[in-house]
């Protein structure tokens, strides 16, 4: 492995990062206009399109830069193959769907790196975008669908929140093989979250109740450590009382011999 490769990947990376970002957001856009606002003009429709494809063959661009840049490129083949199947598999007509997976992974990395330690913040945000993507996937399959139930994005929407949170209200369902695919998928992702924040949970109570037990703990030590030193001073005082009862009244002491001291 090339230390210098491995620091030019790097260098792109953090580049490239504010640039993608605004890329998936916007590629978001154009693939969302076409499906809620069907009724826009054909050449409206087109730029989508175009903007789409453009876009999406940028993120190719990135992944063979990033490829070309790593130090050793079979291990990263191996360790992002989902981002090189959602890049390639695109291609067929059918598949084209996929591409909002890319735009998704793109905003994930930087979800990743901007809400790191804030857990709350970051399941929140992947949690909403999943939602979103997945009702527009959703409706774009099952709008032709003659016997489809989900016809617009309010209902599609819908259809998404109670796939995710498990419920399934069955009012709303995919008909087509393809909207099939992207419930499985919502399906898959949403008990993902349920059970990252589950275990997260429970991963941040153990660890309040180990703390409390430790603060605990060494209360319970600072209590015994004072009450030793009480019990410590009550027997000095008592062995000096002893030692003025031996010396009689009136006369000092020896405070280690115990015997009266001569005028």
């Amino acid at each position: 492995m090339e230390p210098g490769q491995d620091d030019g990947l790097q260098r792109w990376e953090r580049k490239t990062a504010a640039v993608l970002t605004g890329l998936a957001v916007l590629f978001i856009a154009v693939y969302a206009v076409p499906i809620v606002r069907p009724d826009l003009p054909r050449v409206w429709l087109q730029v989508c399109a175009a903007a789409g494809l453009i876009i999406w063959a940028l993120f190719g661009v990135d992944y063979l830069i990033r490829l070309s840049l790593s130090g050793d490129r079979r291990r990263f083949v191996r360790t992002h193959l989902f981002d090189l199947i959602v890049l390639v598999l695109p291609v067929l007509r059918p598949l084209r769907m996929l591409r909002l997976v890319t735009a998704i992974l793109v905003l994930n990395r930087r979800a990743e790196a901007w809400t790191r330690g804030r857990l709350a913040l970051y399941v929140g945000s992947t949690t909403v975008l999943l939602v979103v993507v997945s009702a527009l996937a959703i409706l774009d399959a099952e709008r032709g669908s003659k016997d489809g139930t989900i016809t617009s994005y309010s209902d599609a929407l819908w259809w998404a929140v109670v796939t995710i949170t498990t419920v399934g209200y069955g009012d709303f369902y995919p008909t087509t093989l393809t909207g099939r695919m992207v419930a499985a998928g919502l399906m898959v992702g949403g008990i993902g979250l349920i059970g990252f924040v589950t275990g997260s949970l429970a991963s941040w109570i153990v660890d309040r109740i180990s703390t409390t037990e430790r603060a605990t703990e060494a209360t319970k030590a600072d209590v015994a450590a004072v009450l030793q030193e009480i019990g410590d001073l009550r027997a000095e005082l008592a062995g000096l009382r002893d030692d003025r009862a031996v010396a009689g009244p009136g006369r000092p002491a020896c405070g280690t011999c115990g015997q009266s001291i001569p005028d």
